[in-house]
């Protein structure tokens, strides 16, 4: 695999995790869940 091959599938692979988030976050705040992070960063913020 060349490297301009493998810098294109790691952008397209980091760009699906992204997009997967996104779309499962607003998910949760389109159905009046809250969204947990894990790490307690939003439960600090409220």
């Amino acid at each position: 695999m060349t490297s301009v091959k493998a810098a294109l599938l790691s952008f397209v692979m980091l760009s699906a995790i992204v997009v997967c988030g996104l779309g499962i976050y607003s998910a949760d705040a389109a159905n009046n869940h809250q969204a947990v992070d894990g790490y307690g960063v939003t439960a600090a913020l409220r």
